[in-house]
């Protein structure tokens, strides 16, 4: 189990957009960043908080992961993807398929907020044959109350470290040039744009272009 410390916490605002945390909690971490320990963990105030967690997904978290799926691909791709198009492909990605790709083998970190499953990485060996990358993360999303914390890199750090950890140094992840959001991600970890593709949803073609890291240190 990974606990990790609030330093990445950069207001009194961005404690409050976790609606989890009650507010004496929000208040102490706070006071403890201001008097100059900006490391303070999770741990000093167990009795009171919620522990972050990131570990692999065992087939039990099925159905949180489905539901995770569904409410970040809803506001991801709502405007983006048509509607019933969409629709389609959360549907298809349902309980069922979590549990089975769990239980084949698939690679999929879970990231936990306390009881509640807060995002999820799904990733594994580059699939484009065309980029000479080791590894590619397939999908990296957070529930959308948990965006903006610092969750995402923390998700994408532990599914870089493990790939890295299996050989698998340098890593690809691709993204809909009209998601904004995780274009600004991508880029704010370092990622360099080194090829570009299209894809069909529905009637509508998409362009999509994907991110690079560098094994040796240097993106």
């Amino acid at each position: 189990m990974q606990r990790f410390c609030l330093d990445y916490f950069a207001s009194r605002e961005s404690f409050q957009r976790a609606p989890v945390l009650p507010i004496h909690t929000v208040n102490a971490l706070l006071n403890i960043r201001l008097e100059g320990r900006p490391g303070a963990c999770f741990n000093s105030l167990m009795s009171n908080t919620s522990l972050i967690e990131v570990r692999r997904a065992k087939p039990s978290d099925a159905p949180a992961i489905a539901a995770t799926h569904d409410d970040a691909w809803r506001a991801a791709y709502q405007g983006i993807i048509p509607g019933a198009e969409l629709e389609r492909l959360i549907n298809r990605r349902g309980p069922d398929w979590w549990d089975s790709a769990i239980r084949k083998g698939s690679r999929v970190a879970l990231l936990a907020f306390g009881n509640t499953t807060a995002g999820y990485a799904n990733y594994g060996r580059n699939r484009a044959r065309s980029l000479y990358y080791d590894g590619e993360i397939y999908e990296l999303y957070l529930r959308p109350e948990f965006q903006g914390l610092g969750f995402g890199r923390k998700l994408f750090a532990a599914a870089r470290r493990d790939l890295t950890q299996s050989g698998l140094q340098s890593l690809v992840v691709w993204a809909l040039s009209d998601n904004e959001s995780a274009v600004e991600f991508y880029r704010s970890l370092g990622g360099r744009a080194v090829a570009r593709s299209s894809e069909r949803f529905g009637t509508k073609v998409l362009d999509k272009v994907a991110y690079a890291w560098n094994g040796n240190g240097k993106e």
